[in-house]
């Protein structure tokens, strides 16, 4: 792929201009067939590590997200921008469409840009309709906190999985999933249910059998439940933990601190917010529990 046709197609996208991106993709095909293998600086410069990890070799459909950021914003008509490229595609006859269309709405449903702009709708309907497969989808939405979207995507069709139900308050759905999810999948949900600070759903699973210790497998293992509940910012969700057990003295694997020392950071880096405050009664509230006393 042509590092300077990809990067024109783009500028398109970022752009909403319709006609420009119809001629580009009329005129270039492969626009919609390739994936960009070797990017220019335009990009890495901007994005590099994503590069090496989820947005590896990506197609253009996949910069309709904004995630990874790039501009931090998004046209107003970027739903539209997407049925022009999913268009080509099938006039093309792309054997990866399915695949791009799956992964687009995922990168949809982490993005914070489209929720900000008020388009992360739009882009999971103009996906779904193309026919983007939404198992998934509700969970990817809730780990960045976009719960209308993870709302509007169970209405779309998706399955139900207890970490969404949990974090959409529906109890009655809880109950009945619980029986059928595996140990991992319910620490899973523990661990979704500690970033977001959703004590009641804490609670739930605890009585479910989830371990307060555990690190799930396969979202963020590096930290505890707790150290991930500090991040969220939520004292009660820290209490629902300490007070089932949880350990104050585990320390993640990437930084080496414990809760108290993830409390200590952001409060540190939050400057005058009001999440400052926040984290500072849950770093006092460690401390005590610790036995180390005040500052």
């Amino acid at each position: 792929m042509d590092d300077s046709l990809f990067r024109e197609a783009v500028t398109a996208i970022d752009a909403g201009d319709l006609a420009m991106l119809e001629r580009l993709l009329a005129a270039h095909p492969k626009l919609v067939h390739d994936r960009l293998t070797n990017p220019g600086p335009w990009l890495r410069d901007k994005i590099g590590p994503a590069l090496d990890g989820f947005f590896k070799k990506p197609y253009l459909l996949w910069f309709v997200a904004e995630d990874p950021v790039r501009n931090n914003k998004l046209p107003g008509n970027i739903a539209e921008v997407t049925r022009v490229i999913i268009q080509a595609a099938r006039r093309e006859g792309v054997k990866s469409l399915q695949k791009q269309l799956d992964y687009a709405l995922s990168l949809v449903a982490w993005s914070g840009v489209a929720a900000d702009c008020g388009v992360q709708i739009q882009l999971i309907d103009a996906l779904v309709d193309a026919g983007a497969s939404t198992d998934g989808a509700p969970d990817a939405a809730l780990v960045n906190g976009h719960v209308a979207a993870a709302e509007h995507l169970v209405q779309r069709g998706a399955p139900l999985t207890l970490a969404t139900a949990l974090s959409l308050s529906r109890w009655d759905d809880v109950s009945r999933l619980a029986e059928g999810t595996s140990p991992r999948e319910k620490q899973s949900a523990f661990v979704l249910a500690a970033l977001r600070g959703n004590a009641e759903a804490l609670r739930r699973l605890l009585a479910l059998g989830a371990d307060v210790n555990l690190p799930s497998k396969d979202l963020y293992a590096h930290a505890t439940p707790l150290h991930h509940a500090v991040c969220s910012g939520s004292l009660d969700a820290v209490k629902v933990l300490v007070q089932a057990g949880a350990s104050l003295s585990t320390r993640d694997k990437a930084e080496k601190a414990t809760p108290l020392g993830w409390a200590e950071y952001y409060r540190e880096t939050s400057g005058r917010s009001g999440r400052a405050g926040r984290y500072a009664e849950i770093a006092a509230y460690l401390r005590d529990k610790s036995g180390l006393g005040a500052d």
